[in-house]
């Protein structure tokens, strides 16, 4: 396992570097690392670290969640309003409804296969989007519209609510029955982990200010609280619904708001941990990829993908109606969209796994999106933010 771990790191950090150098995401470096290492090609890893696959990729996941968190001011959120709420679910459904009007067609499968293919594609992925944003947070731009935030906060709430979905879906495939109740766990769960982060962020802060400790303590316990809140989510999944993820988020938010100093050097604790955690995290979702299916994928399922990405920028831009954004800012927030990774390496296996008819389909196409649109939504946000959003300089205000 120590010795997977070097690999994972030297060959993630290096391959990583090359890309950079080359003007592309480092992140592309680091998923071909793990497609080159993974069971699918050299199989260089040890079998427990694929094991833990899933739980290491949760814990990079929250690190990035929790530094957005530290760095989201919820009055730039305000100030969003309305296209803030509807970033988080419209352009997901347009995905959907997409592949539900191109994958029948194309495939031949049943509209509720193509529905549950759709939920799988539609989630954008926290893990491309937000270190992004906070990076153009930091520097300016698009602070005068709230663009970065309003990416940021879509991102995170835009996963749940696929989720949900995803879940109503498939056991709707096993006989089960898609019903009213179903539907309700998305708002419940989005207001739930608010609230449990808000209180735990609020808590706290009291307890911050009461006992002196180095900020590294601090980082441990928040980080391990962190780890409780997606345990408390899996405990209570199926009897209330509550995002962990958001509960996370929200812990930040609320830091940021009340105790805004310790939160400025939280965020520089957790920049230097995202360095380790973004090549575990990108180097495992590739090591996830079985690139036999992604070339025997075909035409028709490169369609879906390209069809179902276009259908979310339609929804993207309908979110978008009626705001002061300009046409630069509105393709930049389009574009930023699209990235997919994390979610699909999660979910896309699953319908396979439960003996769907269709469960090879949906992972084909699943691979084919984190192949397809990680890269070219990180590039297009790397390469475009500069000159697509306007640039206010920042002075950050310690309270």
């Amino acid at each position: 396992m120590l010795t997977s771990l070097s690999i994972i790191f030297l060959l993630g950090l290096t391959l990583g570097s090359i890309f950079n150098k080359l003007k592309l995401p480092s992140l592309l470096g680091m998923i071909i690392t793990g497609m080159v290492l993974s069971p699918y090609a050299l199989n260089l890893l040890d079998p427990t670290i694929l094991g833990i696959s899933a739980d290491l990729r949760q814990l990079a996941l929250i690190i990035i969640l929790t530094r957005a968190g530290l760095s989201l001011d919820i009055n730039d959120l305000k100030k969003v309003g309305r296209p803030a709420i509807l970033m988080c679910f419209v352009p997901a459904c347009f995905e959907i409804l997409g592949v539900v009007l191109i994958a029948p067609r194309v495939l031949g499968i049943t509209v509720l296969d193509a529905a549950i293919m759709g939920s799988v594609l539609a989630a954008v992925s926290p893990a491309v989007v937000v270190p992004r944003m906070i990076k153009i947070m930091e520097e300016g731009y698009g602070k005068e519209r709230s663009i970065p935030q309003l990416i940021l906060a879509g991102a995170t709430v835009d996963d749940v609510f696929v989720i949900v979905l995803f879940t109503a879906f498939t056991s709707l495939a096993t006989g089960g029955a898609f019903t009213t109740s179903a539907l309700l766990q998305i708002p419940i769960s989005i207001f739930l982990g608010i609230i449990v982060g808000v209180l735990l962020g609020t808590i706290l802060i009291v307890f911050f200010k009461r006992f002196h400790m180095r900020d590294s303590v601090k980082i441990i316990i928040i980080l391990s609280l962190s780890g409780l809140l997606i345990e408390l989510q899996n405990i209570l999944n199926g009897i209330v619904p509550i995002s962990g993820l958001l509960a996370i988020m929200s812990m930040g938010v609320t830091i940021y708001k009340k105790y805004n100093i310790l939160a400025h050097r939280l965020q520089a604790k957790y920049s230097k941990l995202w360095v380790a955690a973004e090549v575990l995290l990108f180097v495992l979702v590739g090591a996830t990829v079985d690139l036999n299916y992604a070339i025997g994928a075909g035409l028709y399922s490169i369609i879906i993908v390209l069809g179902a990405l276009l259908f979310r920028m339609i929804g993207v831009y309908v979110s978008l109606l009626k705001t002061k954004l300009t046409n630069r800012e509105r393709l930049f927030c389009i574009l930023a969209y699209t990235p997919k990774a994390t979610v699909q390496a999660a979910i896309g296996a699953i319908p396979l796994s439960m003996g769907l008819e269709s469960g090879q389909q949906i992972l084909t196409v699943a691979v084919l999106s984190i192949l397809i649109t990680a890269p070219f939504g990180a590039v297009c946000i790397d390469r475009l933010y500069p000159k697509l959003l306007d640039k206010v300089i920042v002075s950050h205000k310690l309270h």
